[in-house]
């Protein structure tokens, strides 16, 4: 008996020692385990490096919190469990979720401190007087909710209306899928559902839990890297107007320096202008709608050759949407000289002055009748608008939704060293349309068959392209004297899209700038912003963030309308299978008992 009972004290005392010793090295040495077939919750390395440098409180708020409908739940869900991540790999990363419309007396504070938030987010706070005033009208407030909704809204942080299919039975519910990220001072919003067109909301829950990582680690460097890189915005050849794309703007000044360069002191004094424009990392050209010299064309070459970026949004063709609404309904699209033909050609593509008609459009509303006072408005598919869903697993594009066109051109790839990859292309239900053409309103209701688009779709309207680029001046007679002239130098990237209203935001009914990708005739949602954003990111290099959006996250979804079906056979598989093998369990077992102790 005392040899057992010193037995089992040994195995005591090795079995504490053992756990000490564990819980002493968890201390240094620190590994999760990511059981997942598809790695759902390890980050990469991107991500870890963001946050390994996170050394003060980074405060997260979510505002998904609440009784969701299922397949919001699961966003939810997946939300809560990557910021886990976050914070197990830094202890400073802080997280809690806040329903906005919550209508709890504690919570009057926090939506007053989330309101004043909003505001210094939108830069409406630029002074310690502005601050107190603000402050002030905000504590006056006696209608919070309808405070913070216009906030949220006011802000583009628009709530999700989500209606879901419950056995026949639509319910709405009205969600904020949103956060905030809060560092040293510095806020960012952080979307987390991606709004995608005639997509069902499980579609779209899938689309976002796969954007989840990058949308937080994007958010993340925002608020922890200081600015670096520098970009251009040309002016000086009739580009588009700065309000027409303010959004783009304003995204792309959260992480980098951004101002207008204008080339009209190109000829006065080239080398100057070269010299300066050589001091930004990448130049954006917004549809250009003058000529470009040829001293202007030399500067933005040698930009190019000596390794400058540069990202070309271009209107080959002459024709806009406004110039169509008069009476007749009809105007002349004619090819537009921009003199950057033989320029392009050299790099090794060229934007053709034809028009892209595709089946697979955008719709546009047209008034069709009065009744009464009111006149009456149908959507149609505008064909000379396409619809571009991305199909390249390149990461600037993969799992990204549909692109809104107009009036876009084709672009042919030419032989030479440079890379070429095309980023979009048209459906295979598209065509080329030459010009002079005239472009009538009235073409909505036309009808088409397969056969006239036969072998003339799949038309590249994007590319990028990475190499040495040789200077277009090869070999010829340079428009002015430069001592440092170069026929080829470092290795550079430019991403070409053929059409210039890609960039352009829509305006409000005071003239305000609208969120780039969103129609607000139709109030539909499209990823022009996402596009060109990660367009930035990549010709910039910034930090592998664009490559996190390769990661591919498998969520198995319920097949509703099976389950439906067959009711129920599922509620008794659910409900009465266990019950009856419960049963047949304590049968058996009661019998096998009896049998044994009964003798």
């Amino acid at each position: 008996m005392e040899t057992r009972k010193q037995k089992n004290l040994r195995q005591l005392v090795i079995t504490i020692a053992a756990l000490l010793t564990i819980n002493f090295a968890g201390n240094y040495i620190f590994k999760r385990f990511d059981l997942t077939h598809d790695k759902r919750y390890t980050l990469s390395e991107t991500s870890l490096k963001i946050i390994k440098n996170v050394d003060e409180p980074l405060y997260i708020d979510v505002f998904l919190e609440g009784e969701f409908p299922g397949e919001f739940k699961r966003l939810q869900d997946e939300t809560r469990q990557l910021l886990q991540e976050f914070e197990a790999y830094n202890p400073n990363v802080k997280f809690t979720f806040f329903n906005p419309m919550d209508e709890s007396e504690g919570a009057v504070e926090t939506k007053r401190n989330l309101i004043y938030t909003i505001f210094r987010i939108d830069n409406k706070v630029r002074s310690t007087k502005e601050e107190t005033e603000i402050k002030n009208s905000i504590s006056s407030i006696n209608d919070i909710d309808k405070a913070i909704f216009d906030s949220f809204t006011g802000s583009g942080m628009k709530p999700a209306s989500i209606m879901v299919n419950d056995r026949g039975k639509q319910t709405e519910a009205l969600v904020f899928p949103w956060a905030i990220a809060t560092y040293k001072g510095k806020s960012v919003k952080i979307p987390l559902l991606k709004n995608m067109l005639g997509a069902s909301t499980a579609e779209k829950v899938v689309s976002s839990v796969q954007h989840l990582e990058y949308a937080f680690a994007d958010a993340f460097n925002k608020v922890t890297k200081e600015k670096q890189k520098k970009v251009a915005v040309i002016r000086g050849n009739g580009e588009l107007h700065d309000i027409l794309m303010a959004d783009f703007i304003k995204q792309v000044r959260e992480s980098y320096y951004i101002g207008p360069f204008t080339l009209d002191s190109v000829a006065k004094n080239p080398i100057a202008t070269l010299k300066a424009l050589q001091k930004y990392d990448l130049a954006i050209i917004a549809k250009p709608t003058e000529r470009f010299t040829e001293e202007e064309k030399q500067v933005l070459d040698q930009f190019i050759i000596n390794g400058g970026k540069t990202l070309w949004m271009i209107d080959a063709v002459q024709i806009e949407m406004d110039s169509l609404y008069n009476e007749s309904g009809a105007t002349l699209a004619f090819p537009r000289d921009l003199n950057l033909s033989d320029m392009f050609f050299k790099y090794g593509f060229r934007i053709n002055p034809d028009l892209i008609k595709d089946e697979q459009a955008t719709p546009i509303k047209l008034a069709t009748g009065g009744q009464g006072s009111g006149t009456q408005y149908q959507q149609y598919f505008w064909k000379y608008s396409p619809f571009i869903y991305p199909e390249t697993d390149n990461p600037i594009v993969k799992n990204m939704s549909g692109i809104r066109f107009e009036f876009a051109n084709p672009i042919d790839t030419l032989r030479n060293s440079v890379k070429k990859t095309i980023l979009l292309k048209s459906s295979q239900y598209s065509k080329k349309v030459g010009t002079p053409v005239t472009v009538q309103l009235d073409m909505v209701a036309e009808k088409t068959s397969p056969q006239e688009y036969k072998d003339k779709g799949l038309i590249p309207v994007s590319v990028l392209l990475e190499g040495r680029f040789r200077s277009m001046y090869e070999n010829r007679l340079l428009p002015f004297k430069d001592p440092a002239y170069k026929t080829e130098e470092k290795e550079g990237k430019m991403i070409v899209v053929a059409d210039g209203d890609v960039v352009k935001n829509q305006l409000d009914k005071n003239y305000r700038p609208l969120e780039l990708g969103y129609d607000k005739w139709t109030n539909n949602m499209f990823d022009n912003r996402e596009f060109l954003m990660n367009c930035v990111n990549y010709l910039l290099d910034d930090t592998g963030l664009i490559n996190i959006r390769s990661k591919e996250v498998d969520l198995p979804m319920l097949d509703k309308e099976k389950v439906y079906a067959d009711y129920t056979i599922v509620q008794f598989i659910t409900v009465g299978l266990p019950i009856v093998i419960l049963a047949v369990s304590g049968f058996l077992f009661t019998y096998l008992r009896r049998r044994k102790y009964g003798r």
